[in-house]
């Protein structure tokens, strides 16, 4: 790809990123023509090659292509797959934050045992999902990996530039252990503990840069991705606790008034952009203290509020009733959310 596309890179990639990064390459070379290319050849391309379906959620489209598909039974995989994954993110405020997005997943050689080893969101006319899904991997396996709801929740925010990264990989390292647990694709404390990991992970990593200098500094990763998670649980619980609102709300609020496929923002407009569409001052606070961090910030006053314990490297889960019921506010399943699909540019309901 064009080193110039602004994009979004999951983190768990990077540590097989020589072996992958040669295969994405060939596939992109064999997969990805040019726009006008590949609008020549869609024309004559077989049917079979190629599944495409339109995802419906209110005023909102998701286009899913399954770009080479060895049968249909696999394309129908999937696409059902994706779906799964969409209405996850329905959960937070049950409509797709975009008018228009686009996923492509595109089948590539095992190369390991991820079964999605590599995926990002890119912002270039307009804003597409592209995955990379390891061509024998099973049903089990996509429904348990969280690549495709990380992707997917970049869509609930403009594109932040690289100071902004630790707030664009943040939203989506918390969204993908909370819209996960809300659809029944991961119990409620499993959840908490795969957080809590992901928070591990980034105290493991020596202090350097304030967070909003970090960009993209070299063995920083983890700390990019859990610090900013720590960021949004910090905000979300400090929503809910002080106005009775929650991350869901504001950002729903902020899709309405602000977000389109082509928003681009600093982090700091965007942080006052959240308190105009409800966070009442909550976000400008917390980043203020997060953003001049050269360390891990501390998750002593979150995890008090929600009734997590750490001891000896075990989550222990308070049953007081006002903390469980924070936890549940942010984790707890939700009913499923109604998604409208068609086949192409059909627009009858399947």
């Amino acid at each position: 790809m064009s080193g110039s596309v602004p994009r979004n890179r999951p983190v768990r990639r990077l540590g097989r990123a020589g072996a992958w990064l040669a295969v994405i390459a060939l596939a992109w070379a064999t997969l990805a023509p040019t726009r006008a290319a590949a609008q020549s050849a869609s024309a004559d391309a077989d049917a079979s090659q190629i599944s495409e379906r339109v995802l419906r959620a209110g005023d909102g489209r998701l286009r899913v292509i399954v770009e080479n598909p060895p049968d249909r039974a696999r394309a129908d995989e999937l696409q059902a797959w994706i779906a799964e994954c969409a209405r996850a993110q329905l959960t937070a405020f049950g409509r797709f934050p975009l008018r228009e997005a686009t996923v492509r997943v595109r089948l590539v050689p095992r190369r390991g045992d991820d079964p999605v080893p590599w995926g990002q969101t890119l912002r270039e006319n307009g804003v597409s999902v592209l995955l990379f899904v390891r061509e024998d991997a099973r049903w089990a396996e996509l429904r348990a990996d969280w690549t495709a709801v990380h992707e997917l929740s970049h869509l609930f925010h403009p594109y932040l530039g690289d100071e902004g990264r630790w707030l664009a990989e943040g939203l989506a390292s918390y969204y993908q252990n909370v819209l996960r647990a809300r659809a029944g694709l991961l119990d409620g404390e499993e959840a908490w503990r795969r957080l809590d990991g992901g928070f591990r992970r980034g105290q493991a990593v020596r202090a350097g840069r304030r967070m909003d200098e970090i960009g993209w500094q070299r063995g920083s990763t983890m700390r990019i991705y859990w610090a900013g998670a720590a960021f949004w649980l910090d905000a979300d619980v400090s929503l809910r606790r002080e106005r009775g609102r929650s991350l869901d709300e504001v950002l729903a609020a902020y899709s309405r008034c602000c977000l389109r496929e082509d928003t681009r923002t600093g982090p700091e407009a965007f942080v006052a952009a959240l308190d105009r569409a409800g966070g009442g001052g909550v976000f400008a606070r917390t980043y203020a203290r997060h953003a001049a961090m050269t360390g891990f910030p501390s998750l002593d006053a979150d995890y008090a509020a929600l009734g997590i314990e750490t001891k000896d490297g075990t989550l222990r889960f308070s049953p007081d009733a006002e903390k469980a019921r924070l936890r549940a506010a942010i984790m707890g399943p939700r009913a499923a959310v109604a998604v409208r699909s068609s086949a192409g540019g059909d627009e009858s309901a399947k």
